[in-house]
């Protein structure tokens, strides 16, 4: 499964380049910009499977600092604290991942 099935490789280039910055990555804008949000449940999940590197059924802080170059391999990581942000806007039950769930709120919220 790749994420360029799900999402136009032009979106996901223009979601990255607006963030190119560091500091600049905001997940909800991400989300619009590479069209995520227009997306079903499923395929959502579908990603969200994708950005599991580990298949361990969360996305943990650790990957979270990949995330942009899970979507195209020459993208920055994520600063530390663009990672904490991310994580703490989705993490609802404060267990410090993100589960399938949770990704799939913020996403479609």
């Amino acid at each position: 499964m790749s994420l360029n099935s799900i999402l136009s490789a032009g979106a996901i280039d223009n979601a990255i380049k607006d963030c190119q910055a560091p500091d600049s990555f905001c997940c909800k804008k991400f989300f619009q910009l590479c069209g995520l949000t227009k997306k079903s449940p499923q395929e959502v999940k579908e990603v969200f499977r994708v950005l599991d590197n580990d298949d361990s059924g969360y996305i943990e802080e650790e990957e979270l600092k990949f995330f942009l170059q899970r979507f195209s391999p020459g993208a920055r990581v994520l600063t530390d604290k663009e990672t904490k942000t991310f994580l703490s806007a989705a993490d609802d039950d404060n267990d410090g991942k993100i589960g399938a769930e949770e990704f799939q709120a913020l996403v479609l919220s």
